[in-house]
């Protein structure tokens, strides 16, 4: 009897098969782009940019490097991934001719740029009409979610500076539209600024959220049905001004500064005043009481501004700050919604969590590091980023149920896009053959169902 050595079988190795395919889960990204017709919109929008007798569609491009930066790639080389790979992605361009194409985007500046943004909001609007009652804006409402990403450099990049967390990078501003707890989100924005620019800088909320607001179907780039939240960095006066101004009129939930007025204004509410918090099941949340100021602390701000505090037991091991009261962890945040109870405005403020797991997602797609040197190339690698944020986001929302549509990249990678199959050719078809013994094969399969139902786009 020979006794077995390791806790692994052993397995020889050697080259020279054939029809089998990596990656091969891919095709749910390659069938949402061609049902979603990101692929048409994208060369649509860089035709301008595509010179005479030109053998690759720069479109074609610029998507084939937003699939390798959502199968895990974070530099425009690992466009290799689908290179190797021609029966499933079709013919990829070398690593030169994508380096120049970057290069010629990024000296066509805010043309490009714009081109680029159009098309997806384009496609977006698309989207969510094939979503239906999934979409994000189903109950007549969309959320937008404000914040920044710090993003480390290192080595000398153009506008790479040292942060306020004394790191050395960039500190660009995101925004995501929320799916709600039964999805994901999407990018909406995505502003590159150096790394020394400022948290609650105003100019750049403002532009980032015109920018996000844009990437909207029409009918709620304005109004009270469209909710712009942000952490403490959007508190300031002249944003909040902003998003209150006549003619706009969006509802937003901003976090605020618990400064010495409203300190001393949280002192003064008496214990009767304070209402428990709530989870979003509707049970008590325990340790944590939510109750609305008013007074002086309220003045300069604009009209209609309501001003709600938290107080609550902190974690153990946490640190109480200056701000906090009686042992308690005071946070505050402000809305203009008039027709809700303070206990459901604060649960609504405090799911801007989930715009952290998004920032996550986004650092495990190509942004844990901006791999270029010039801010302009920087910038269009921050547009790639989105664009495979955005296919990430809208597989699930088309062509995923149950627990599958909360899975996050790293989890939709190692299960179902790095999935190998045999290609077989029959009939003058070609079929992927997943393995039988996977256990995520099913869930692949009904996906691809589901996206080749979908209409075509016109």
């Amino acid at each position: 009897m020979k006794k077995r050595i390791g806790s692994y079988p052993r397995v020889h190795v050697e080259g020279g098969g054939r029809g089998v395919v990596s990656q091969a889960g891919a095709v749910l990204l390659v069938e949402t782009a061609r049902k979603t017709g990101l692929d048409a919109a994208i060369s649509a929008a860089l035709e301008p940019w595509r010179k005479s007798r030109a053998v690759h569609d720069p479109g074609k491009i610029l998507l084939d490097v937003a699939l390798a930066v959502a199968l895990g790639g974070d530099c425009l080389a690992d466009v290799a991934l689908l290179r190797a790979e021609p029966a499933v992605f079709g013919p990829v361009a070398s690593d030169p001719t994508v380096s120049r194409l970057v290069g010629q985007l990024a000296s066509g500046g805010k043309r490009v740029l714009a081109a680029l943004r159009t098309a997806r909001a384009e496609v977006r609007e698309h989207v969510w009409r094939l979503a239906g009652h999934a979409a994000p804006d189903a109950d007549g409402q969309v959320i937008v979610d404000i914040d920044g990403v710090l993003v480390l450099a290192h080595s000398e990049k153009q506008d790479a500076a040292a942060t306020w967390k004394k790191t050395f990078g960039h500190h660009p501003l995101m925004g995501f539209v929320d799916h709600g707890r039964g999805g994901s989100g999407e990018p909406v924005v995505g502003l590159l600024r150096p790394g020394n620019a400022g948290s609650n800088t105003a100019a750049d909320h403002i532009e980032a959220t015109k920018l996000a607001l844009a990437q909207l179907p029409k009918r709620l780039r304005r109004g009270r049905q469209t909710l712009i939240r942000t952490d403490s960095g959007g508190g300031t006066h002249e944003f909040v001004t902003w998003l209150a101004r006549r003619g706009r009129w969006l509802s937003y939930s901003v976090g605020m500064t618990i400064t010495d007025a409203i300190h001393q204004a949280v002192l003064k509410v008496p214990a009767s005043a304070w209402t428990p918090a709530v989870e979003p099941d509707g049970d008590i949340r325990d340790g944590a009481w939510v109750a609305e100021l008013a007074g002086d602390c309220l003045t300069g701000w604009p009209k209609g501004l309501r001003l709600i505090v938290r107080k609550e037991r902190p974690h153990p091991g946490a640190q109480l700050r200056f701000t906090d009261a009686d042992g308690m962890r005071l946070t505050c945040f402000a809305t203009n919604t008039a027709s809700e109870a303070i206990a459901a405005l604060e649960l609504r403020h405090r799911q801007r969590a989930r715009a952290e797991d998004r920032i996550r997602a986004a650092r495990a797609t190509g942004l844990r590091n901006l791999p270029l040197h010039d801010t302009a190339q920087n910038q269009i690698w921050l547009e790639i980023v989105q664009i495979a944020l955005d296919l990430l986001a809208w597989m699930p929302l088309l062509a995923l149920t149950g627990q599958a549509r909360l899975w996050e990249p790293r989890r939709l990678r190692l299960r179902l896009f790095s999935t190998a199959a045999r290609l077989v050719t029959t009939g003058r078809r070609r079929y992927l053959r997943l393995a039988r013994h996977w256990p995520w094969t099913d869930v692949i399969t009904d996906a691809l169902d589901r996206l080749q139902a979908l209409p075509n786009p016109g």
